[in-house]
């Protein structure tokens, strides 16, 4: 088998291929050109986005090149997805998008060298055809039967779907001749959802071109109980650091499951396969210092934010729980705390709010009573310094960054006030 291929199935990124025998034959004959495409269905790539990514950060490693498709004609359309007909955005929303996600791809894929990655936009080809051309040209290669037959499809009928969802396989078949004619691409990955657009695309290019190109696809990443991974209780994790900072971006993945946690460093980090195999017995042996959550979070905070954001988010995390001074924080770090711990706001007047209220309403205990038990047993903190007085109010003088009061109980209930005046 292919060295790439092996790498790939190792790290748990195989689930469909067109035919795996034939994949591994044709990367052994020299560099092959791929492509994956993003839709601008928002302003940022997902974690999802970034599975696709790692798979042809790899595929380049191995000496072959990516092309990396940001879908300017696509993004105004939408996938079919189960939940129903997607909302379609103002083409000037979408042209926005769409350079947002060029430059973080771009950032994220080798754009030198002699394997250098390439960026394209399908507007550039698809503005310009007819709908009489497209129907000719593309269309007739379809059969309706078996676009009635994809999955998603068939759960939207009953409820409905409309004609642009339905043909939206048709446009991304395009995108695939379209690179084959332009860039000699024969290979397309995607996620396993994707896997009926993908394989469209490999079956019109044989109608039309009489070739033979690849297709492969990845599981779905998902947490142990099935909730896709990369979503959270607030929303979608983005690596756009104006969405997600990389403070709640590092501590996404600090906080990995233990049952899960190698499965998702084998994806995210481009360690070998030697030290992630060292660090799952370690993590095996000795959970509870959640090695292989730290490797992951740093690897992959590393890769998309940078190494001086990841050190900022770990500085963070240690000024919340005492280890290093909270006012060496800068304003834009301590508001993504702020929201990461859900920070209530306090209107203050003239007087200012009891350490005994800053503590209930933050939510690190339970009520009054028990903020002052806090007090007096010793283990109530503002901004990381004990209070011993059950009477104690908060002042100016407390506040982080013209705003922010940091509250804790005991060594690990952190919570946070945005105090307004």
């Amino acid at each position: 088998m292919n060295a790439v291929i092996d790498d790939l199935s190792w790290r748990g990124l195989l689930a469909h291929t067109t035919d795996l025998d034939a994949l591994g034959a044709h990367f052994d004959e020299g560099p092959v050109k791929t492509y994956v495409g993003f839709d601008p269905t928002a302003p940022s790539i997902h974690m999802g986005n970034l599975v696709q990514i790692m798979v042809h950060r790899a595929l380049q490693r191995a000496g072959h090149r990516p092309v990396l498709l940001v879908g300017g004609s696509t993004g105004l359309i939408g996938d079919p997805k189960q939940a129903g007909e997607r909302v379609m955005n103002d083409v000037d929303v979408v042209a926005g998008w769409v350079e947002r996600i060029r430059s973080q791809v771009g950032r994220l894929i080798d754009l030198d060298g002699p394997h250098a990655g390439t960026l394209v936009n399908n507007l550039d080809w698809t503005s310009g055809i007819s709908a009489l051309d497209f129907l000719r040209d593309v269309g007739k290669h379809f059969s309706v039967n078996r676009m009635l037959d994809r999955e998603v499809v068939k759960s939207r009928l009953e409820a409905g779907i409309s004609y642009t969802e339905f043909s939206y396989v048709l446009l991304q078949s395009l995108d695939y001749r379209e690179l084959y004619r332009r860039y000699g691409v024969t290979l397309q990955t995607g996620g396993s959802d994707q896997w009926g657009n993908i394989t469209a695309g490999v079956d019109l290019i044989r109608r039309s071109e009489g070739a033979r190109v690849h297709a492969l696809a990845t599981p779905l990443l998902t947490k142990s109980d099935g909730v896709k991974f990369g979503k959270t209780e607030s929303g979608t994790v983005w690596l756009d650091p104006e969405m997600t900072s990389p403070y709640a971006f590092h501590q996404y993945f600090l906080n990995a499951e233990d049952e899960m946690v190698v499965s998702y460093l084998k994806v995210f980090s481009e360690r070998s396969h030697e030290e992630i195999d060292d660090i799952a017995a370690q993590q095996a042996e000795k959970p509870f210092l959640r090695v292989a959550q730290r490797a992951l979070a740093n690897d992959i905070t590393d890769l998309v934010h940078g190494v001086g954001e990841r050190q900022g988010a770990e500085a963070a995390a240690a000024a919340l729980f005492g280890r290093s001074e909270l006012r060496d924080l800068d304003a834009r770090t301590l508001a993504a705390v702020a929201t990461q711990l859900d920070a209530a706001t306090v209107q203050v007047g003239e007087t200012w709010p009891s350490v005994v209220d800053a503590l209930a309403e933050s939510g690190v205990v339970a009520s009054r009573s028990a903020a002052r038990r806090a007090i007096e047993e010793g283990g109530a903190y503002v901004n990381n310094m004990k209070v011993t007085e059950p009477d104690a109010r908060l002042s100016q003088e407390d506040l982080l960054g013209g705003q922010m009061v940091i509250v804790r109980r005991g060594k690990k209930t952190v919570g946070a006030l945005r105090i307004q005046r």
